[in-house]
This record gives C-alpha cells, sequence and structure tokens, in this order.
C-alpha cells in the first residue's frame, strides 16, 4: 500500500524549489507582445515553456499547441483522464504587496506571490501528483494529461484553441477551486457597454474630462480616478474628502493643468464575490454624481451609478438566486475620455435563472442612458450528475484522506472543468480556507498544498488505473 502523505514529503524542496521558480515569472496577458506562437504575450509564453521543459526533465511526453495551451502526458490506453490547469496570472492589482507579487516568499508557512493560489500553486501540486504516480511506476490502464493553459484569467481563448485539435478527455479534474468537489458552476457573462456619440451640449460648472478605474473584467477594482474640469470657484474639495470619511475610504484630490483630479483607493477581489471588494471605481462615480457635470459625463456617471450600484443586480432587476448562489454584477474596467466612454459588465448566474430575459433587461436599462451592451464571451452553466463515476471516486478518496464528507458544492467562479464534457473542481483550498486570489498579497499555505498532493496523486491512480 502507497503511503501518499510519505511520497509527497519525500518531494517537498524540490516541490517548493519549482514552484518558486513558475511564481517568479509574471505570466500576466500581454497583447501587446503577442506574436504567433506567443498570443498572450512573452511573459506567458515563458510560463508555459518553463511547465513543459520541466515535464520533459522528468520524462513526460509533451506538446506545445501554438502557445495558446500544452499538455504533459503518462500512461498508455484508450481512455485519458485529464487535470487542467492554467498559467496565467491576473495582474498584481496594487503597489502594496509586502514582499512583492512576483518575488515568492515562504513565511510562517505561507508562500506569498501572484498565482499562489490562482493557479500555479495549484498546478505544481497536480503536477508533483502525477510525477509520484509516474515514478512509483504504478500499474494504470488510461492516459493521463496535465493540460496547462495560459488565457484562463481573461477569454479562455487557450482552450478553445487547444480543443480545435486535441482530444477531449473522457473525463477529468481542475485543481482551481475549494475542496471537496464543485460540481456545478454558475453561468459566466462577460460585456461591454459602449456609449453612444458625444452630444454637443451648453457648459456646465463641471466638465468631466476622463474617468479610470480597474484593469480586468473578473476583478473588483482597487483604484479609479477622474479628471474633472471646474468652471466656478467651489467647495467641491472639502466635499470629496467628507464623503470618503462618511464611508470610510482613501482617496486624493489634486490640482492639474488638465483639472482637478479625484483618486479613490479599494479593495481588489475576485469578480465571482463582489462584496469581498471595494469597487474604486463606482465609489468615485457615486461622488461625482453629486456635481452638476456636462451632459456627456453625467450620462456616463449616472449608467455607472445605476447599473453597477449593487453586486446582485437588484437595481436592475435582474437579481435571482437557488442552491447554487446569487446572481451577481461586476463592474471591472471603465474608460471615459472625450465624451464617451465604457465599461465592461461581469455576470455570474445561477442555472436556473433565464437570462436571455435577464440580457434584454439589461440592454433596456443601459439604453436609457445612451449605451449599447455588447456581448463578449458567455460561458453557459456547468453540472455534472452527482452518480458519475469521476464524483464517487474523488469523494471515497477525499474522505478517506481528510476524515470529512465529500459534499458537493456550486460556485460563481468559472474553472477549466467546464471545458470538459464530464469536468469537476477538485480543491486544493479546504473546507474554511480564505479566499484570497486575485487579491495583494495573495498566498497558499504550503502544508496544505502539500496535503492536496497527496488527495491528487491517490484520486489520479484510483481513476486511471
Amino acid at each position: 500500500m502507497v503511503n501518499w502523505k510519505q511520497e509527497v514529503e519525500e518531494r517537498r524542496d524540490a516541490m517548493l524549489e519549482d514552484l518558486k521558480a513558475l511564481l517568479r515569472i509574471p505570466s500576466v496577458l500581454n497583447e501587446s507582445e503577442a506574436r504567433e506562437g506567443a498570443p498572450f504575450g512573452e511573459e506567458v509564453k515563458l510560463a508555459l515553456d518553463w511547465m513543459l521543459a520541466t515535464g520533459e526533465r522528468d520524462g513526460f511526453k509533451t506538446k506545445d499547441v501554438d502557445g495558446y495551451a500544452g499538455h504533459l502526458e503518462y500512461g498508455e490506453g484508450e481512455e485519458l483522464l485529464g487535470i487542467l490547469c492554467h498559467l496565467d496570472v491576473v495582474p498584481p492589482g496594487g503597489d502594496d504587496w509586502t514582499y512583492g507579487p512576483f518575488n515568492p516568499t515562504l513565511v510562517d508557512g505561507k508562500l506569498y506571490a501572484r498565482g499562489a493560489i490562482d493557479d500555479k500553486g495549484p498546478t505544481i501540486a497536480a503536477y508533483y501528483a502525477l510525477k509520484i504516480v509516474k515514478e512509483l511506476g504504478l500499474p494504470i490502464s488510461k492516459r493521463i494529461r496535465l493540460i496547462a493553459g495560459c488565457d484562463e484569467e481573461s477569454e479562455w481563448r487557450c482552450v478553445k484553441h487547444y480543443f480545435k485539435t486535441e482530444e477531449m478527455p473522457t473525463f477529468g479534474f481542475a485543481p482551481d477551486a475549494d475542496f471537496p468537489i464543485i460540481n456545478a458552476e454558475k453561468g459566466l457573462y462577460d460585456g461591454v457597454l459602449v456609449q453612444g456619440k458625444p452630444a454637443k451640449m451648453p457648459d456646465t460648472v463641471f466638465h468631466l474630462v476622463s474617468f479610470e478605474g480597474g484593469e480586468r473584467p473578473n476583478m473588483v477594482p482597487a483604484f479609479a480616478k477622474a479628471v474633472v474640469k471646474v468652471f466656478e470657484e467651489t467647495d467641491v474639495e472639502p466635499k470629496f474628502h467628507a464623503f470618503l470619511a462618511e464611508r470610510n475610504l482613501t482617496g486624493v484630490v489634486k490640482s492639474t493643468e488638465h483639472g482637478l483630479e479625484f483618486e479613490v483607493f479599494g479593495v481588489a477581489a475576485h469578480a465571482m464575490e463582489p462584496n469581498k471588494g471595494i469597487n474604486a471605481a463606482l465609489y468615485l462615480a457615486i461622488f461625482l454624481k453629486t456635481l452638476h457635470l456636462d451632459y456627456n459625463g453625467k450620462q456616463y456617471i449616472d449608467m455607472v451609478t445605476h447599473l453597477f450600484r449593487d453586486s446582485r443586480g437588484v437595481a436592475i432587476g435582474i437579481e435571482a438566486s437557488d442552491e447554487t448562489g446569487d446572481l451577481t454584477v461586476n463592474g471591472g474596467v471603465f474608460h471615459y475620455a472625450e465624451g464617451r466612454g465604457t465599461a465592461s459588465m461581469n455576470i455570474r448566474y445561477p442555472y436556473t435563472a433565464d437570462f436571455t430575459e435577464r440580457l434584454q433587461m439589461i440592454r433596456e436599462a443601459a439604453a436609457a442612458y445612451g449605451f449599447e451592451l455588447k456581448d463578449r464571451t458567455h460561458m453557459r452553466p456547468h453540472h455534472v450528475d452527482p452518480n458519475h463515476e469521476l464524483i464517487k471516486t474523488l469523494s471515497r478518496v477525499y474522505e478517506k484522506h481528510t476524515g470529512d464528507t465529500a459534499d458537493l458544492i456550486a460556485i460563481g467562479g468559472g474553472t477549466y472543468a467546464r471545458s470538459l464534457t464530464a469536468g469537476v473542481a477538485f480543491g486544493p483550498v479546504f473546507p474554511g480556507g480564505p479566499e484570497v486570489a486575485h487579491q495583494v498579497d495573495e498566498y497558499v499555505d504550503f502544508d496544505e498544498l502539500l496535503e492536496a498532493v497527496a488527495i491528487y496523486a491517490e484520486a489520479i491512480y484510483e481513476l486511471a488505473k
């Protein structure tokens, strides 16, 4: 009988060094560097190259699929077990990291770095689990393939491109969420609100020159700024400070050659639960709404404060809830200049919600302010039958290792599991663990990650034998 925990412990130091090496690569999407073979930029390609080279070092068959994704494969057989991971990360999201976003640092058992828990830590955990199965020479009857994508944090172009030419696994799991087992994921909609042609209207006391906030649609903006030209003497600066104090926010207002520049600092969080963050752009817009703005600027700010006023879509009548959770709305990226603006809209909705109807309601609400909602991506809800053999096997292994019941859960986030015909999300965050993905000072508890490796290793063996 294999002592899985002992096998993991013997590889602790090697795994830590490999994980640190991967975490040092700032694999953030950079389309300005896109080229053939590196569609998401040089740093993302560097992370993929590192992963494939590591696989070759350890004797796996590897394949680079045009820089969109790659895989490491072991074993023989007709059926294919897939383990889907991703190597891209969201931007750092702020300058106040304790140790730096790409300077992996282990302190009190916690390894800090962007990607530590989403998803480089889990990727290395799954890789070492597969490595253990391979090095022990355990008898298996299926091929096992670790698939590493490079655009999970953006538009999923990686897996879309990958599965155009590569085999769909018989079943599989994604180590990119929570334990025990996630067999249901909300629908994911990503769109952009586009303001119509600027109108020529009489001047007002305040003219909105620009408005900027956020880095990604799937992140709550941690910072926003706006420039406002003021044509009369006013007491707007003390009003701004009073606004911040009343809401326990921090911000800055200063004079520039273009006008008064207002800055608001919020808290970044994953868009699957916007309430865990503080949307700096929304709060800045709420303040600007109190000013007598020009027509185009007012239309933009009124739209933002109406459509993004609450994270559940209550203000626009699209709220919904079932056992998979609430519908959530996140405004992630905002831009306004020269009388015209855009705003991204990221929505996660329960599988029982009629989204076609709700989408029409959003379009109508946006049109009232002169905006058009343009679709970017839409992934339907995902669900795997609780009686599927995949779930039964993973449940049995999880319960053996933890002594806890493997309850099935649903999430608002989107994992690669939904790209599989039969796939679930499986760890590595244990019940009760903090949600630190997409946040400043993201970290992974390294001992818990090692525990996940043991679970993954036995699960891979049980699924493939």
